[in-house]
C-alpha cells in the first residue's frame, strides 16, 4: 500500500497551455532521513480562507487536519471543513490566535505532529517556532534563524547586501530617537518611507514627504506597530516615487535545493496593503525575470531558508529592483504563482516539512500563461477604503473550476467580524495570456454578488477595465494617480434595468398573493388576487421606485395576456417575466423581456429593497419608507466627529475646552486591523469626549461634541 501511495504521488499537476489541459508529469521523489517522515496531521494555527485553503489540500493527501476557532468563529467555515476543531478563546486575537501556548497545548492534545501557521498571526513569529520545536512539533516554516534575520529589516539589509542582492540606501541604526531618526531622514533626502522593522502587511508603515510632518507620522507608525508586532523600533528608507512592487515566489527543502517559481506584480495597493496582484509581472524582459529569480534564491540561501518564502523587491521605471524585505511564510497571493506552474504550493509545505526534496529542478519549472488575484475585501472605496463589518445576507459567486479559484472561509449568513482582517475572499483566474486572463477576471466579478455591507466589487471592475491597467503600466501610486476616472460620478440606470426592478417587485407581490390564497379558507377571495385583471378596463398601478435621494415615478398598465407595459422618465416600455430559481446554485434569475430585449440578471429580494445583478452592473432599488417608519439621528446637533467604522478607540488626542481647527486629530481607532486617525470636520471647541481609551465604538457613534467657533460668539 505504501508503494502505490508513493507512486502516486510522484505525480505533478502541469498545465498544458496550447490545448487548455492538465497533462501529469512523472517526478521521482524519495524520501529523505531528514525530516520525520510522512505528516500525517497537522493543526492549522489561523482562520478564515488560508485555513480553507491548507485544509482542501491536507485532505487531498490524506493528511487530518486540526482547526482552532475563537468565540466570533465557534460557526465558521474553517471549523467545518476540519477533521476535527477545538475552542482557542475569546475573539480578540491576542486571547486566541496569537496566544502561543494555547495553540501548542491543542496540538499535544490532539496528537498533531505539526503545525501549518498560515499567514499573519503566527506565521512569523520567531518564539513560536522556537517553541515548536522544544516541543517536539514540526513547524511548518523557515528555521527561526531565518524568521529573525529577515524578520528585523536592518539585520536583514545587511545581509541581502552581503549575499549581492541589490538593496535600497537607508537608516537601519540602533539609535531610535526623534532626532537621530529625524537627522537620518535628512540625510537620505524627502520623501522617506517610515516602517517597522517587524512590519508586514501595510502596518506599521508610513510616507514622510517632508520634515514638517515627519515626527506625527513617525509616532503613528510606531504607535501600530508596537499594537501590530509588539515592537516599535523603525527604519528610514528612501522612497521611490511611483515604483513597482515585484516579488519572486522561492521554496527551498532541507537538503539545500532552492527554486524560484517566477515573479508575481502586486503594485497596485491602498493604504500600502496590495489589492489586485498577478503573475507573471507585465513587460518583465525574459532577462530582467532571470535576475529577479536568482537574486531571490541567492537571498533565501543567505539565511539557509526552508519552505515557502517571498522575496520582495521595488522596481523603478527602468525595471532596476532593490531588495525591500523576505516574507518568511506563504503569502496571500500565492495562488497566481500556482496557476502559473501547475503546483500546489501547500503540498509542497507539508512535504519538505516531512524532509523530502523538491519535486522540481530550476529548469523544470514552467511558466505558462497568466493569472489574476483580486482580493474581495468589506470596504467602502468611496471613503478611502474604510474597513466594514455586517452580515453577508446574499452571497453568490461564478463557479469555481481549474481556471478559476475562489479562496474564502465564508458563506452566505456569516458575518465579517470587526476583530479580523477585512478580505472575504480571493478570486484568482488563468488565461493563456495577460489578456485572456483580464477578460476572465472582469467576467468573474461581475458574477461575483453580495448583498449586506460594502464592498470593493464595483471598484475591481473599474480598476480592471481602466485603459492603464489593461497596458500593464502599474505602480504603487497608481491609485492616487487616476482617482479621478477609477472613481467616476455614478450614471443614473436606464429605463429598461428600473423595469426590471420594478417587474421583481410585481412577481413577489403576485407570489405573496398566490401563498395567501393557498392558505386562505377561501382561495377565491379577491384579498388573495394580485393579478391586476379587471372586466372590460385596463388597471394601473402606480409605484415609485428610490434611487438613493432621488424618487422614480412608474405607472404599471397590467396587460390582458399578463404582461405589463410600465410608464417611466417618458417612455413606454412593454414588460413581461417571472423568476427562476437556478437548482444547482440556488440563486434566483429574473428571466424577463423588455421591449423585445432578453436577459437574465440575477435578483435579490430584501423587504422593500431589490438587488439585480447582471453583465452591465449592478442596481439596487427601494420602495420609500412611510414617514412614521422614519427614524430621527441621534447625532449631535452642534456637529462633531463620529466612529467610520466599528472599532477600538486606541488614542484620544483632545479634552473638553480645547480649541480644534479643520483637520486636527480628534481620535485615533484601530479597526480590522488597521490604525486610523479620525480629525476635526470644522474648527471649534470640544464640549465632550463620548468614548475611553480602549472602548470599542459602533459605526456612526458620535466620537465627540464639538461646538462651532461661530455659534460661541453669538
Amino acid at each position: 500500500m505504501a508503494a502505490v501511495l508513493l507512486k502516486l504521488q510522484t505525480y505533478l499537476a502541469v498545465r498544458a497551455v496550447s490545448q487548455q489541459k492538465w497533462k501529469w508529469t512523472k517526478v521521482p521523489v524519495r524520501c529523505s532521513s531528514i525530516g520525520r517522515g510522512r505528516i500525517e496531521k497537522v493543526l492549522i494555527a489561523n482562520r478564515g480562507e488560508i485555513a480553507c485553503r491548507v485544509m482542501r489540500t491536507a485532505r487531498r493527501m490524506g493528511v487530518r487536519s486540526v482547526a482552532v476557532y475563537s468565540e466570533a468563529d465557534r460557526h465558521a467555515m474553517h471549523v467545518a471543513l476540519a477533521d476535527e476543531a477545538y475552542y482557542i478563546g475569546p475573539a480578540a486575537s491576542q486571547q486566541s490566535y496569537l496566544s502561543m501556548e494555547k495553540v501548542l497545548k491543542i496540538a499535544r492534545r490532539s496528537g498533531a505532529q505539526a503545525i501549518h501557521p498560515g499567514y499573519g498571526f503566527l506565521s512569523e513569529n520567531v518564539e513560536f517556532a522556537e517553541l515548536c520545536k522544544r516541543e517536539g512539533i514540526i513547524f511548518i516554516g523557515p528555521p527561526s534563524s531565518a524568521i529573525r534575520d529577515m524578520g528585523i529589516k536592518s539585520t536583514s539589509k545587511h545581509i541581502m547586501s552581503v549575499a549581492g542582492v541589490p538593496i535600497i540606501e537607508g537608516y537601519h541604526g540602533e539609535d531610535q530617537s526623534d532626532e537621530k531618526l529625524q537627522a537620518e531622514a535628512a540625510r537620505i533626502g524627502y520623501p522617506v518611507m517610515i516602517k517597522a522593522v517587524r512590519g508586514g502587511g501595510g502596518k506599521g508603515m508610513r510616507i514622510a514627504r517632508s520634515a514638517a510632518e515627519f515626527l506625527d507620522q513617525l509616532e503613528s507608525a510606531r504607535r501600530e506597530a508596537q499594537k501590530s508586532f509588539n515592537d516599535d523600533v523603525i527604519l528610514v528608507e528612501k522612497f521611490v516615487e511611483n515604483p513597482r512592487h515585484v516579488e519572486v515566489q522561492i521554496f527551498a527543502d532541507q537538503h539545500g535545493n532552492v527554486v524560484y517559481l517566477y515573479e508575481r506584480d502586486c503594485s497596485v495597493q491602498r493604504r500600502h496593503q496590495k489589492i489586485i496582484e498577478e503573475a507573471p509581472g507585465p513587460g518583465i524582459s525574459p532577462a530582467v525575470r532571470r535576475s529577479l529569480g536568482e537574486a531571490a534564491v541567492r537571498a533565501a540561501k543567505a539565511v539557509s531558508y526552508v519552505g515557502a518564502g517571498t522575496v520582495e523587491f521595488i522596481m523603478d521605471s527602468q525595471h532596476n529592483f532593490y531588495f525591500m524585505e523576505m516574507n518568511t511564510r506563504l503569502q496571500v497571493e500565492h495562488p497566481v504563482s500556482e496557476m502559473i506552474t501547475g503546483t500546489d504550493l501547500v503540498e509542497w509545505q507539508l512535504r519538505v516539512a516531512g524532509g523530502e526534496k523538491l519535486p522540481l529542478r530550476q529548469e523544470q519549472v514552467e511558466l505558462q500563461g497568466h493569472s489574476f488575484e483580486a482580493r474581495i475585501y468589506a470596504e467602502d472605496p468611496t471613503n478611502d477604503f474604510l474597513p466594514g463589518a455586517g452580515p453577508l445576507l446574499h452571497l453568490s459567486t461564478p463557479p469555481s473550476d481549474k481556471f478559476t479559484r475562489i479562496e474564502t472561509g465564508v458563506q452566505q449568513g456569516d458575518e465579517v467580524s470587526v476583530h479580523y482582517d477585512p478580505m472575504i475572499a480571493k478570486l484568482v483566474v488563468w488565461g493563456e495570456d495577460r489578456a485572456a486572463a483580464l477578460s476572465k477576471l472582469r467576467y468573474c466579478l461581475r458574477q461575483y454578488n453580495i448583498v449586506g455591507l460594502s464592498t470593493n466589487i464595483e471598484f475591481l471592475l473599474q480598476l480592471s477595465d481602466h485603459p492603464e491597467f489593461s497596458a500593464g503600466n502599474v505602480h504603487t501610486s497608481f491609485i492616487e494617480q487616476h482617482r479621478v476616472t477609477l472613481f467616476p460620478s455614478p450614471h443614473p440606470p436606464r429605463p429598461q434595468e428600473l423595469c426590471q426592478a420594478a417587474l421583481a417587485l410585481l412577481l413577489r407581490e403576485r407570489e405573496n398573493s398566490r401563498q395567501f390564497g393557498a392558505q386562505s379558507a377561501d382561495q377565491y377571495s379577491p384579498f388573495a388576487s394580485g393579478n391586476g385583471r379587471r372586466v372590460n378596463i385596463l388597471y394601473t398601478q402606480y409605484l415609485t421606485l428610490q434611487l438613493g435621494e432621488n424618487k422614480v415615478p412608474v405607472a404599471v398598465t397590467y396587460n390582458p395576456d399578463g404582461t405589463y407595459s410600465m410608464e417611466m422618465c417618458g417612455q413606454v416600455l412593454q414588460v413581461s417575466g417571472e423568476v427562476v430559481q437556478e437548482p444547482a446554485s440556488g440563486a434566483s434569475f429574473l428571466s424577463c423581456c423588455v421591449d423585445g430585449v432578453v436577459s437574465r440578471p440575477r435578483v435579490v429580494l430584501m423587504d422593500s429593497r431589490v438587488h439585480l445583478f447582471s453583465m452591465e452592473g449592478s442596481l439596487e432599488v427601494s420602495l420609500p419608507q412611510p414617514g412614521f417608519l422614519a427614524t430621527v439621528s441621534s447625532t449631535s446637533t452642534q456637529g462633531g466627529a463620529v466612529a467610520p467604522m466599528t472599532g477600538t478607540v486606541e488614542k484620544v488626542l483632545v479634552k473638553p475646552g480645547d480649541s480644534v481647527k479643520i483637520g486636527d486629530p480628534l481620535v485615533v481607532m484601530l479597526a480590522m486591523k488597521m490604525e486610523h486617525t479620525i480629525r476635526a470636520p470644522k474648527a471649534g471647541i470640544i464640549k465632550k469626549v463620548f468614548f475611553q481609551e480602549g472602548s470599542q465604538a459602533n459605526r456612526h457613534a458620535p466620537l465627540v461634541e464639538l461646538e462651532e467657533e461661530e455659534a460661541i460668539s453669538q
